[in-house]
């Protein structure tokens, strides 16, 4: 149990997740992930440290660098760390393409293009977020304007009629029918958060208004008020739609965007938006909850029927502890911290792999949590939600340390 009434009990538990960045996860991307020679971050690797690909993908060398430079500007000014995201932006600029076409989404270990971006926009934002998080910390503001530059790109790329049609297969399998120009809950998520860290950093009117329009877009058209949950697609011109589509909630990005939104009602100090924000995202939590295994579920693929993807992915429960936190931090509210003690034990008791002797956590595993269903599936380390949730906490629990 957690108590954040008492200050050693917090202290505690932010020494544990500082345990779990330094002594665990950042030594062993050091010397198995991390590529020293060419730059970016090689992923396909087991929990003991075997490389089973070489591959490299845009959206995992993007959230590297935003990693490793949030990392340096937050929590450890150790060279070492700032290098690595040099690197990996020396490696993006190897890969990048001429004109105005969107990054690879994989390439080899050496840069060279393996597979084109598939029509999407997450490698390119994924790219700026880094980039933005790297200019902070190298002081370089022709960095912090081309992360805005590609967040426009990308926004230009996203309002195209016939953007991505086969978005709907990410979700539904591949028998969904096509949907051009669909709306993505994912898209605006990552978005905002492109965009309000660009803001942390620099006013501008333009990513204010990105800002702004994905705000909206979240909480007055993706929100369903017949069910009260978040549609991962509508129309372009965000209408519902009337199909089996306005069945679909993917309450991982559900979750994952409404504490984005909850961040950005505290940068705007919009209590109103912070309440609505935190109301969504603890009614996400009690319908995605699995009451007999524990955890959350990531997909409902139909409401009315109540057809789930029953795989536990631990990306989602730490949205879910990063959101607790937030409003536990603003509000004290006896839901979150109930809601975070209960993810956290939950998490604790299923991802670390300590017990098969890696300092590595799975990255997935069935309703169950079985070990069985974890080996099976194909070697990945997870470089940016994890992390991203050691190091956000830690944050928000220094913060809370600081306020007392």
């Amino acid at each position: 149990m957690v108590s954040f009434e008492d200050l050693d009990a917090i202290r505690r538990l932010r020494d544990r997740y500082r345990q779990d960045l330094f002594d665990g996860f950042l030594p062993f991307l050091d010397e198995f992930v991390v590529d020293h020679r060419e730059g970016g971050f090689m992923c396909h690797v087991d929990p003991s440290g075997l490389r089973v690909d070489e591959t490299k993908r845009t959206w995992f060398d993007g959230r590297g660098v935003w990693v490793y430079s949030f990392l340096y500007n937050n929590l450890a000014k150790d060279q070492e760390y700032l290098d690595v995201a040099r690197r990996t932006v020396g490696f993006l600029r190897r890969t990048q393409p001429a004109g105005d076409e969107p990054w690879p989404s994989e390439v080899s270990r050496d840069g060279v293009p393996l597979a084109g971006s598939g029509g999407a926009v997450y490698g390119d934002l994924f790219v700026a977020e880094g980039l933005a998080e790297f200019s902070k910390a190298t002081d370089d503001a022709r960095l912090w304007n081309e992360a805005k530059e590609l967040v426009l790109r990308s926004l230009r790329r996203y309002d195209e009629p016939d953007f991505q049609p086969t978005i709907g297969q990410t979700y539904l399998g591949p028998d969904a029918r096509p949907y051009p120009g669909a709306r993505v809950l994912g898209i605006w998520m990552v978005l905002l958060r492109a965009s309000t860290q660009l803001l942390e950093m620099r006013e501008d009117a333009e990513m204010e208004g990105v800002a702004a329009r994905c705000v909206e877009a979240i909480v007055a058209h993706h929100h369903n008020p017949r069910f009260d949950l978040l549609n991962e697609l509508v129309d372009h011109d965000l209408g519902r739609p009337d199909d089996e589509y306005e069945q679909l909630v993917y309450t991982g990005h559900a979750v994952e965007a409404l504490w984005m939104v909850l961040a950005e009602a505290t940068r705007l100090r919009d209590d109103a938006l912070f309440d609505t924000a935190a109301t969504r995202l603890r009614r996400h939590v009690e319908v995605a909850w699995d009451d007999v295994y524990g955890g959350v579920f990531r997909n409902l693929q139909h409401v009315d029927r109540n057809l789930w993807s029953t795989d536990k992915q631990l990306w989602v429960q730490e949205e879910v502890l990063i959101g607790a936190l937030l409003v536990i931090e603003r509000t004290g509210a006896r839901w979150a911290k109930d809601l975070f003690e209960r993810t956290y034990a939950y998490v604790r008791n299923t991802f670390p792999l300590h017990g098969h002797g890696s300092p590595t956590w799975r990255h997935a595993t069935d309703r169950q949590g079985s070990h069985e269903s974890f080996a099976a599936m194909p070697a990945r380390i997870e470089n940016y939600h994890h992390p991203r949730h050691l190091m956000l906490a830690i944050t928000c629990l220094n913060r809370m340390l600081e306020a007392r």
